[in-house]
């Protein structure tokens, strides 16, 4: 054991890279967005160590500005949430608006069937007049499963 820690004390790099992937795997496992910046840092501090040699107060203060500066500049620069492009992947009725696709069968009154993207829905017509089967629609909105068409333009 006095080998492992003369060995660390030699080369405090090895200190450093430890706390860096130990950080990193709690940020893996969480998934905060956090610990990535203090992760970074204690990398970067150990390459500092290694190649200028540093007491450990210092060292610890450079580990200590360096996540703080990085954090802050992480918060202030990158988004904080990134939105789906296409809406929310479990909303599969939702994405469906804009979306265009075809009468199943004619309208009885404001109700009938569309086939969008290989699949049937029920459908409401929103305005126009009654569809006819075959004919080409658009998804204007959504009401619970059904969707709300109109005649595609």
């Amino acid at each position: 054991m006095d080998t492992l820690i003369g060995l660390y004390a030699a080369q405090p790099f090895w200190v450093w890279a430890g706390i860096a992937a130990a950080i990193l795997a709690v940020e893996i496992v969480t998934g905060s967005g956090w610990l990535l910046w203090a992760a970074a840092s204690a990398a970067i501090t150990g390459t500092i160590v290694a190649l200028v040699g540093m007491s450990v107060p210092t060292t610890l203060l450079v580990f200590a500005l360096l996540t703080m500066v990085s954090t802050l500049l992480a918060r202030r620069y990158l988004p904080r949430s990134v939105a789906a492009a296409a809406g929310d992947i479990n909303d599969n009725v939702g994405r469906l608006i804009g979306h265009r696709g075809s009468a199943v069968g004619a309208f009885a009154g404001r109700s009938g069937r569309v086939f969008i993207d290989g699949k049937e829905w029920a459908a409401e017509l929103s305005d126009g007049e009654a569809l006819e089967a075959g004919a080409a629609i658009e998804v204007v909105g959504v009401s619970g499963a059904c969707l709300q068409v109109r005649p595609a333009a």
